[in-house]
């Protein structure tokens, strides 16, 4: 088998064999196969697309490639989820405890993050002496006592993927449908989720920037998720503003607690509950996502999504009494208001912009190496739709440093008023489970 011909016969727009897509993976991964020829093969996916069968074979071939995480000592369905990204994206520390609180068992590996914020780890580490370096037979352990735990990645999962990744992003191929589906699926079945939940984002603060292109993406990830024999679900969801208030980790943290108690912002609510309900039915714990969302807002009602988050912080050393305390979270010097210039309605809250005012401050890394402030970041005080008069805050920026005012002109730029009353967006788009 030459590499050559499987890159002719995708160049002509064929699909290739299972053979030829794991022979392109395994001689890729061991660097029998160059990257010149990787990089042709990588543009040929991108105009020509691949089939569902391909889709598949190419994930289980990255999955393959490394190591795999074994959860079958965890008693029950183990169901993982997965956000595309976001600005203020909480969710992850909202749907772990609520979804444990009902029993099903959730077995999370994640990562730190680059870009606005922290990933879930880093807002997991703002509560004091919370760790993630636990070892896999503690891990299993805690899920089964607790049906929760958080640990960081670790382990060599998914290589190729982490190379053909490095690959696409100098060689224009990353906006490839079955490319991004692949790389994502990949990470997530080698992670040893039994199935998965997708929460696609569309808008201006999101990955995929239209709500066509969104759909693709998610109808590209459970189709590959569902031809392995991973039971998943997607949903997509509006990213055109941030997801609930808060933009910054102990910040975000605060308002996860404040969400499991049943007192966070409406679309934080909404999407965990719904996000939340997928992962319940496919738990087995419901039949129907009605039925699955009476049980988890019983578990809010009742206090056991709180009691649930504070066993978990305490299990893996985290200080469980700021659930109760939230100002022993790391807290900014300054708290700094940003008034409006005028009288009107919230008509745009460009999220991604957003999301780099509280990268400036601190709150994210712009490069590998940055440190993260876990203190800092924005809380919007109004949301697309609110009326807002002149001189009343638009948001608070909690900052480690007084001068603020190049952040503050860049948020200006990126609130928009009008005169005009406007419709809040619609958070869930659409829901995909074929």
């Amino acid at each position: 088998m030459r590499m050559y011909d499987i890159i002719a016969k995708k160049r002509d727009g064929e699909a290739l064999t299972d053979e030829e897509l794991n022979f392109f993976i395994e001689g890729y991964t061991d660097g029998s196969i160059p990257e010149y020829q990787a990089s042709a093969l990588a543009m040929a996916i991108y105009f020509n697309g691949m089939t569902e069968q391909e889709r598949a074979t190419l994930t289980m071939a990255m999955v393959e490639s490394g190591d795999t995480i074994d959860l079958s000592p965890i008693e029950g369905v183990k169901v993982d989820k997965h956000s595309t990204g976001g600005v203020g994206d909480t969710t992850t520390l909202v749907l772990a405890p609520l979804v444990a609180a009902v029993g099903v068992p959730v077995a999370k590996m994640s990562g730190r993050g680059l870009g606005h914020t922290g990933g879930t780890i880093d807002k997991l580490e703002a509560v004091p002496g919370f760790h993630v370096e636990i070892d896999n037979e503690e891990f299993i352990r805690l899920v089964n006592e607790n049906k929760l735990s958080v640990i960081g990645q670790s382990g060599n999962l998914t290589p190729a993927d982490k190379k053909l990744y490095g690959l696409r992003d100098v060689t224009a191929t990353v906006n490839s449908i079955p490319l991004i589906a692949s790389s994502i699926m990949s990470k997530k079945i080698a992670a040893g989720a039994d199935a998965i939940v997708l929460d696609v984002k569309t808008g201006a603060g999101a990955f995929m920037k239209s709500e066509e292109e969104s759909v693709e993406l998610a109808k590209a990830m459970v189709s590959i998720g569902n031809n392995v024999g991973r039971n998943t679900m997607a949903v997509i969801s509006d990213m055109g503003q941030p997801l609930g208030r808060a933009i910054g980790n102990s910040l975000e943290v605060q308002e996860a607690i404040d969400t499991l108690r049943g007192e966070g912002p409406e679309d934080l609510t909404e999407l965990s509950l719904t996000l939340a309900s997928q992962m319940v039915v496919l738990g087995g714990k419901a039949s129907s996502l009605d039925e699955a969302r009476n049980l988890l807002e019983k578990v809010i009602e009742n206090g056991q999504a709180l009691q649930t988050l504070k066993t978990f912080l305490s299990s893996q050393n985290g200080d469980a009494s700021v659930v109760d305390e939230p100002s022993k979270l790391p807290q900014a010097e300054h708290n700094i208001e940003l008034p409006a210039k005028q009288s009107g309605y919230v008509s745009e809250i460009v999220a991604d912009e957003i999301g780099n005012a509280a990268m400036l401050l601190g709150a994210g890394r712009q490069t590998k190496d940055s440190q993260i402030d876990l203190a800092v970041g924005v809380v919007l005080n109004k949301k697309v739709g609110d009326y807002v008069e002149e001189g009343e805050s638009l948001l608070t920026i909690h900052s480690n440093q007084e001068d603020v005012d190049s952040i503050k002109e860049k948020l200006y730029e990126n609130i928009t008023l009008t005169t005009e009353s406007v419709q809040p967006p619609q958070l869930i788009k659409t829901i995909i489970s074929e």
